[in-house]
């Protein structure tokens, strides 16, 4: 019997959100200590690049679960577990979206437009407010925190599930591999 697995644009959208978070968040953590300069700037210009990608991403995430349910947890997961599984994702997705909005408004409030890849620009959502904008970078920066507090519980939890409990909770979100073709000495062995 082969194992519930998430739809391929489920898993596609998972990586690739998840490779961007990080990216996101490195970048994040490296560019606030870099006094002014344009690398500076360059770095700040990506990072809201990719919120805007990433927030972009979790809204047709969002949208593609609503029709494509997720494949069921392992029968003998005892509820608890199933319990801080769903509070976990849920958490997920809502700092998936708080962190890029709070950037948004944290950008908007110092006055400082994003321009998409340098040639859309996103209208700010605040008038420019310099106290505001401290209160927001605090927000930002606390939510990112929390993510990854909650990312890293979310990776030990697949380990977790993969090496000690092994059942196929992180198989299910793995990209189907090929079966391989037998070789000759298969085909001899199986004749």
């Amino acid at each position: 019997m082969s194992t519930p697995r998430y739809t391929r644009v489920a898993i596609g959208l998972h990586w690739l959100i998840g490779l961007m978070i990080f990216v996101s968040l490195g970048v994040g953590l490296y560019m606030v200590d870099l006094s002014l300069s344009p690398a500076k700037l360059r770095f700040y210009s990506w990072h809201k690049w990719a919120g805007v990608t990433i927030f972009t991403l979790v809204l047709v995430r969002c949208l593609w679960r609503l029709t494509h349910a997720a494949p069921p947890l392992p029968d003998p997961m005892p509820r608890w577990q199933r319990m801080v599984a769903e509070a976990t994702h849920y958490l997920l997705y809502a700092l998936m979206i708080a962190i890029p909005l709070a950037g948004w408004l944290m950008s908007s409030a110092k006055g400082f437009q994003t321009v998409y890849f340098g040639v859309l620009p996103i209208p700010d959502l605040l008038a420019k407010n310099k106290d505001l904008g401290e209160t927001l970078t605090l927000i930002h920066r606390y939510l990112n925190y929390t993510m990854i507090a909650i990312i890293c519980a979310h990776i030990g939890a697949a380990l977790k599930h993969h090496f000690i409990d092994k059942d196929d909770i992180l198989r299910r979100m793995l990209p189907e591999r090929k079966a391989s073709h037998p070789t000759a000495m298969e085909q001899i062995g199986t004749s």
